[in-house]
């Protein structure tokens, strides 16, 4: 029990740190809880518990600094919190087959364009909201809270991505504004997990609580190193979620 407790705990804590820098923590944290034993819904659901917790902190940390941009966000809460909602709902009464296979395309793409496009993400060129910005903002929070809900791996990619490309926030921006919309999805699987008894607290508990303690390493680095850490860190989680996706596959 205490070597179990010893390996998830100083995985969660790297998992959270990599997570808060630029998303795709769930591959370590995840593969932490299977390897001492714990059942994969278990384990889903377990990874679930600690990893919102953690979002939750890189979140407030995040917000402290001044990084996340609530004039849009706060539009885009709702419309994430819906879209996983529909998503949970829907993965029960469909096939994921098919957004397997287009997951780890679109994955591959935005790891490789950002890794040739050198400037991508590297200076914050946004430049205000429009109403249509706004809009567009929250069609994306519904479609990647759907798509979280749905299925999962690679949301924080996307939704990275997506700040950088829609908006013109650097990486470290794209990153605080993710992880609100990321936590805030990560709620309504949650929800759905604790309803069916799927958490094993005696391990999500001291997880959640070093994946907290590595959160706020992994938030601090991200704000005082800047897109400098963040991209590279970035594109290797990409690159590591379509290697993943490809190996289930294949």
């Amino acid at each position: 029990m205490l070597l179990d407790l010893t390996i998830i705990c100083t995985l969660g804590f790297i998992a959270a740190m990599v997570d808060a820098i630029a998303g795709g923590g769930g591959l370590i944290s995840l593969p932490a809880l299977l390897m001492v034993g714990v059942p994969p819904h278990l384990a889903l659901g377990t990874n679930k518990f600690a990893a919102s917790l953690a979002s939750l902190n890189s979140s407030i940390t995040f917000a402290r600094s001044g990084k996340v941009h609530f004039p849009l966000v706060k539009w885009q809460i709702t419309f994430t919190l819906i879209g996983a909602l529909l998503g949970a709902w829907a993965v029960l009464r469909v096939s994921s087959d098919f957004l397997n296979k287009a997951v780890l395309f679109l994955i591959l793409l935005v790891g490789i364009y950002t890794l040739v496009h050198n400037n991508l993400g590297m200076e914050n060129k946004f430049k205000g909201l429009s109403r249509s910005k706004i809009l567009l903002g929250c069609l994306f929070a519904v479609i990647l809270g759907f798509y979280d809900g749905f299925f999962g791996p690679g949301t924080g990619s996307f939704l990275i991505f997506s700040f950088i490309a829609l908006f013109g926030f650097d990486f470290v921006a794209a990153s605080a504004n993710s992880k609100v919309l990321n936590f805030t999805s990560n709620i309504a699987s949650l929800m759905m997990f604790a309803w069916n008894g799927k958490i094993v607290y005696s391990y999500g508990i001291p997880m959640a609580i070093f994946m907290i303690f590595g959160s706020y390493v992994g938030t601090r680095l991200a704000i005082h190193r800047g897109a400098a850490l963040v991209k590279p860190v970035f594109v290797i989680m990409s690159l590591l979620v379509a290697t993943k996706l490809m190996f289930q596959y294949f």
